[in-house]
């Protein structure tokens, strides 16, 4: 039965895209990949200079200043020495052997844990940082630009050790350095150390850009955005390989907004956090493409980034610019130009609907317009319309908004693989208040109970069977037998409010069907299931706060929620659940557990004033 699950899975990721991580995989480690042949130069001297700029009224944010974040949240002293490259900034662990070659070094070094940790602040989040303080009138920062630059580049020689493993943690380099330069207006003149930097980034990225559109996710729009970008700015200067790389990119971009966004917009990563890296990607092409006076892209590119934006747009409270946390949320986060949080969504809707749909997403000033002005965008007068109730069936959400609230339910069009096991979860939020909360993702090296809960059943709103997920997990980042919508009723209204129902049925013959209800301050969801062997568990996991139960009902003060069943009700209590807003952070939250022994219907009513 796994064989028959894996050739399934198999065929459903692509047999040409297997082929391709196959064939990149066995060109590195027997050698005859061109990446192990690199060689370069280590570039040194100035990579940016003072006084190019023009004055301008525009206020640095103070991230990177005394204190830097990691992943976007926790905290990270800094001062003028650079940091330590090579070590875990959080726990202090050292890599061993960091001059070694990139393609020697393991993923997960058991001395400082996931190699994302070592990843992070060669980033170079900080280079914007820096450049904004520098055109805001800080020398200083300059000066600590460029050294910090130089240290990485003296203790980073080109192709060795962990940061030159990954092209797509080349090709964020390659971004920020571009949008640094756009920052200082150094676009058209930039130094002879920068440019170098440049060009040994996009001979690491061009040898394995195969491997990266295999996986169908962020790493190909990121290495496409780099080529494109840096191949560009290299032709612009008169390098030979520029035009070559810039055609390249240019190829790739088109093709990865055809493949992986859906007409409606849907990323194929099915996740909050990484359609952002994805749409921040796209921004800085545009920005880029508009700056150096570039020939558009394609009709058909345009309107598949502006269908994105809009996707982003629709999921986003205005409120906080929170939204759920859906999805894989490793804590990636591009083009921080604002210190607004790392969960605020807002600054990279609104540069993403000024520069694809023409408008503003928010009309009020904020937060969310400082990449606007860093970037020398003017933002027009159109504001785009308040999100309404809509369904993205290619990617599988239906999204009901009725005033202050909206619901988000999850079911499964897995054209590409799913992170999670989420079939049929819901979300609610209440402006900037998430009511029903999915768990995110905690961590991709930790321990395996977590590797177990974070993306299984148990950590969203649905149900789970037998005590199993949804889909069999085949390794760390897949799952096999993807399950499909089996029943789908498209959005409704009715005299009791905007209704959806979608259901499937899996492998072992069960059958969930899920019908939302919704309507000005109450949700009615019914769950029909059978099929099952011994249980069905039904899970709500609630907002932190005081809940305690009142005769039948389950309240926080003006919230209530309800569970009744045509069956016998075996369990009916409040657990303790986690989640995981932030990489590397988990919390506990209260969660609602319903568990059921025959099949039925049963019905979740959740009330709020």
């Amino acid at each position: 039965m796994l064989l028959i699950i894996k050739f399934q899975t198999a065929v459903s990721l692509g047999i040409s895209n297997l082929c391709r991580a196959l064939c990149y995989r066995l060109g590195v480690k027997l050698g005859f990949n061109s990446v192990r042949r690199l060689k370069a130069s280590t570039p040194q001297g100035s990579f940016f200079i003072a006084d190019t700029w023009s004055s301008a009224n525009l206020s640095a944010p103070s991230h990177w200043q005394k204190n830097g974040r990691i992943f976007s949240h926790y905290p990270f002293s800094v001062s003028d020495a650079p940091p330590d490259w090579h070590s875990n900034p959080l726990t202090g662990q050292r890599l061993v052997k960091p001059e070694r070659d990139w393609w020697l070094i393991p993923d997960f070094d058991p001395a400082v844990g996931d190699i994302k940790l070592i990843w992070e602040l060669s980033r170079f989040d900080w280079v914007l940082a820096y450049a904004q303080q520098a055109r805001a009138g800080n020398s200083k920062s300059l000066e600590r630009l460029n050294n910090w630059l130089n240290d990485w580049c003296q203790h980073n020689p080109p192709y060795k050790g962990p940061n030159w493993k990954c092209s797509q943690e080349a090709s964020i380099r390659v971004m920020h350095l571009a949008i640094a330069g756009v920052i200082l207006e150094q676009v058209k003149t930039p130094t002879k150390a920068l440019a170098d930097l440049i060009e040994l980034h996009l001979q690491r990225i061009t040898p394995t850009i195969s491997y990266a559109m295999a996986q169908d996710n962020n790493h190909g729009t990121s290495e496409a955005a780099a080529l494109f970008i840096g191949g560009s700015w290299l032709e612009k200067l008169g390098r030979p390989r520029g035009a070559k790389w810039t055609a390249a990119g240019r190829k790739w971009l088109e093709n990865r907004a055809k493949r992986l966004i859906g007409e409606d917009g849907s990323f194929s990563q099915y996740s909050l956090n990484y359609h952002r890296v994805m749409l921040d990607t796209f921004s800085m092409v545009e920005v880029w493409r508009q700056k150096l006076s570039l020939p558009e892209f394609s009709e058909r590119w345009q309107q598949r980034v502006q269908a994105a934006a809009h996707w982003q747009y629709a999921m986003t409270n205005p409120w906080n610019g929170d939204g759920p946390n859906l999805g894989a949320n490793d804590g990636a986060r591009l083009l921080q130009l604002s210190d607004s949080d790392y969960r605020d969504f807002r600054p990279s809707v609104q540069l993403a609907s000024v520069l694809f749909a023409g408008a503003r997403a928010y009309p009020d000033e904020g937060v969310w317009d400082q990449p606007l002005r860093w970037l020398g965008l003017v933002a027009p007068q159109v504001v785009l319309p308040y999100p309404k109730s809509e369904v993205f069936d290619q990617g599988g959400f239906a999204l009901l908004c009725d005033g202050d609230a909206k619901a988000l339910l999850r079911y499964p069009r897995f054209r590409f693989r799913p992170s999670q096991a989420d079939a049929l979860h819901l979300d609610l939020w209440l402006q900037g208040r998430n009511l029903l909360r999915d768990a995110g993702t905690y961590s991709y090296n930790t321990e395996a109970r977590w590797l177990s809960y974070f993306p299984g059943t148990a950590s969203h709103n649905t149900i789970q069977f037998d005590d199993r997920d949804q889909m069999p997990r085949l390794s760390r980042f897949l799952f096999g037998d993807w399950v499909k919508t089996s029943v789908f009723k498209p959005l409704s209204r009715t005299s009791e409010g905007q209704t959806v129902t979608a259901g499937y049925k899996d492998r072992y013959n069960v059958r969930h069907t899920r019908t939302v209800c919704f309507s000005s301050g109450l949700l009615r969801v019914t769950d029909e299931v059978t099929g099952f062997k011994d249980k069905a568990v039904l899970r709500w996991r609630l907002e932190p706060g005081g809940w305690d139960r009142r005769n039948d009902l389950l309240a926080n003060g003006s919230h209530t929620v309800k569970v009744v069943g045509d069956m016998p009700i075996k369990r009916c209590e409040l657990v303790q659940g986690w989640e995981s807003r932030f990489y590397q952070d988990k919390q506990s939250v209260p969660v609602l557990q319903v568990e059921v022994n025959q099949p039925g219907i049963l019905t979740t009513e959740y009330r709020w004033n």
